[in-house]
């Protein structure tokens, strides 16, 4: 089954009115965390707003979980059935920011069991340039049934991340500032996991923000140094552009982890080294 969908082919799904099409609208960022505003201003027909901070992710410690720890199960599930969701249906996730946010969304709901999950190719800009409407306002679904079960997604945690280089390929999507350590906005400690490979997830998207052909991202990674014959593991900030690049390690062919904690929860844990440069 896809994991994307374009503009055009989620246009006939809405013109169609399918009474199991789901859109999730999750606009967040690291200067604009509450993406409501821009939301109730022109969404995509139908869709309901995703609070990243609030229904996905739990509130934990930072010292010790990360800015962004996965949600208990019962707080996405009751989350997801607030966004209306029942068993069988088709979900399609979209932000503003080249879907760098909406696809956490994606991997969750994933990880949950659900399996018909899509990530809108071009994010917003993708169903605005190409002519299609917006509608304003608030979308109150009425609540779903979903039953959500995790254990879909590959997950390594905080004691298992650092033996990742040794066997497989350990990923650091941030940008190449904050790998080298030359620039940390909000992170503890400046740097990266040690034997980690720096690539960046922007470069997985167009300018417009669809993801490259599969075979282009596949090559990508082949360069980084992946085997696909061993284990591959992404992580970043906080564990929300993580899960973009898990997505494009998937469609390139990869079976690709997820290190949820990613730097945000390393670097917070003074007994674990960090490496600069």
């Amino acid at each position: 089954m896809s994991q994307l969908i374009s503009a055009e082919e989620l246009h006939e799904l809405v013109s169609a009115g399918s009474r199991q099409l789901r859109i999730l609208d999750v606009r967040w960022r690291l200067d604009r965390p509450d993406g409501r505003p821009e939301y109730l201003r022109g969404h995509l027909p139908g869709a309901v707003y995703v609070d990243m901070d609030h229904e996905l992710a739990e509130h934990g410690l930072p010292v010790t979980e990360g800015r962004h720890p996965l949600p208990s199960l019962p707080r996405l599930q009751a989350a997801a059935r607030l966004w209306g969701l029942n068993d069988g249906d088709t979900v399609v996730v979209y932000d503003d920011m080249k879907n760098m946010s909406s696809v956490r969304a994606w991997w969750l709901l994933r990880h949950a069991g659900m399996e018909d999950v899509r990530v809108l190719d071009g994010a917003l800009q993708g169903w605005t340039d190409a002519g299609f409407p917006l509608e304003a306002g608030e979308v109150a679904p009425e609540p779903g049934a979903v039953t959500l079960d995790y254990g879909k997604q590959k997950v390594v945690g905080i004691d298992d991340v650092a033996d990742v280089p040794a066997y497989g390929t350990l990923l650091d999507v941030r940008a190449a500032e904050r790998f080298t350590g030359e620039h940390e906005p909000i992170d503890s400690r400046a740097g990266h996991i040690p034997g980690a490979v720096n690539a960046p997830t922007v470069q997985n998207v167009d300018a417009e923000g669809r993801f490259l052909p599969a075979e282009v991202l596949r090559q990508r990674f082949l360069d980084l140094g992946v085997d696909p014959e061993s284990p591959v593991v992404s992580y970043c900030g906080s564990g929300i552009n993580g899960a973009h690049a898990t997505l494009a390690l998937q469609l390139a062919g990869f079976d690709a982890a997820l290190y949820p904690g990613s730097f945000s929860q390393w670097a917070n844990h003074p007994e674990r080294p960090v490496a600069t440069g």
